[in-house]
């Protein structure tokens, strides 16, 4: 039987994260193996996602995240690059518009307020300032708004994955196509043992890491623990715009009804919660068209007016991981059984706290606590507790 120190479930962005971090450190000499059923992750909520980066989040830990992510992407070359070559992670920096009736600010102002003290280079904007940089935006049913003036924008998921995993290949992570079907565990020490995989090959392992995405609840009852992570519909449609907006570029704008819409040269995705928003299961990727004429559509006419002749262009759907607890990531392991760490339920802000996500859980395995930012409030304990640790900024 072959043996692992390290065995990721899982080798999309977080998982190949966690697998980078780890062969990264020269502090670290086990070997690490990624299990991952599909290699294309042509289904993965990474190559599914918008593939945003934001500051505006309602608690420090999530604002600090997203910081290092910048940090992180602005230098990815470097970080990830094998014999002289890496993919290339554009950054289109367009800001986020947070967008508030008079219900809502009173929670922007106290985001803000937090985002400031964290260094967030964010704005608060009347009304009538929201106007002048885009009048092409209906601003009379507003309050207010909160607008990232740096560092918010739109990447590539995929390269940022592809720049991961090449690095933690070239490192000497072994990337294997199968899937886990169950995890052993010695009762006697309290620690997982083995992991059985579809093929029918069992592996043995000292830290096993969940980072199954929307199917992670699977994985955690495989080992007796609960995960409030269930597998949430999300459509992107893709829309064409015959008239231009005048004024500054549309950033990525979250109007007080949920519906967010962006710019994508040359045309704009828009999106929302489904009016229901239930589990699906896990290999459901239809998109509801009765979601864009019945939600979506009417807001953008609202809000943007011009946007009241539009033309859909394409549409695609994917999976949050979500969180039913409170919309936060769980992350680490379980006083009952500390060899099983968590890395899920981002709830659809995965992609950008990826690589300080990967960073922590590889300090967590090697030194057995957090050394550079400490992410102890997403910790899977107070799933036990039933203590929620909201973000409010949810898109």
């Amino acid at each position: 039987m072959k043996h692992f120190d390290t065995l990721i479930i899982g080798g999309a962005v977080m998982g190949s994260s966690t697998a980078y971090w780890l062969s990264e450190n020269t502090d670290y000499d086990g070997n690490i193996v990624v299990i991952e059923p599909d290699p294309t992750y042509a289904q993965s909520s990474t190559a599914l996602s918008e593939a945003s980066i934001r500051h505006q989040f309602s608690q420090p830990v999530n604002i600090k995240l997203s910081m290092f992510a910048t940090e992180f992407f602005s230098n990815f070359y470097n970080h990830v690059e094998v014999n002289g070559e890496a993919p290339e992670l554009p950054f289109h920096e367009t800001g986020y518009l947070f967008l508030a009736t008079e219900d809502g600010m009173e929670n922007l102002m106290d985001n803000h307020e937090t985002q400031k003290e964290c260094g967030a280079e964010v704005a608060l904007l009347s009304p009538s300032e929201i106007k002048k940089r885009f009048p092409y935006m209906e601003t009379d049913d507003l309050e207010g708004g909160s607008l990232g003036i740096r560092h918010e924008g739109t990447l590539d998921a995929f390269s940022l994955m592809q720049g991961l995993k090449l690095r933690a290949r070239h490192n000497g992570v072994e990337y294997l196509n199968n899937r886990v079907v169950s995890i052993n565990i010695d009762k006697s020490k309290g620690l997982v043992k083995e992991v059985e995989l579809d093929s029918g090959e069992v592996l043995s392992c000292s830290h096993v890491v969940n980072c199954a995405g929307p199917r992670a609840k699977w994985i955690a009852e495989m080992v007796g623990l609960e995960l409030p992570v269930e597998p949430r519909i999300r459509a992107a449609f893709v829309f064409d715009c015959r008239e231009i907006l005048e004024g500054q570029t549309l950033p990525l704008t979250i109007d007080p009804s949920g519906v967010h819409v962006r710019t994508d040269p040359p045309h704009f995705i828009a999106g929302a919660p489904p009016a229901i928003d239930l589990e699906v299961d896990p290999d459901d990727f239809k998109v509801r068209g009765e979601e864009w004429e019945e939600n979506i559509w009417p807001i953008l006419a609202h809000r943007i007016p011009v946007f009241e002749k539009v033309k859909v262009i394409s549409s695609w759907a994917g999976h949050y991981a979500y969180n039913t607890l409170d919309q936060n990531a769980i992350i680490g392991a379980s006083e009952t059984l500390p060899n099983f760490f968590f890395c899920n339920g981002f709830s659809g802000h995965g992609f950008q706290q990826s690589p300080g996500v990967g960073r922590g859980l590889s300090e967590l395995i090697i030194y057995g606590e957090y050394r550079s930012l400490n992410l102890t409030d997403l910790n899977y304990d107070r799933v036990l507790r039933n203590e929620p640790f909201l973000e409010k900024a949810v898109i």
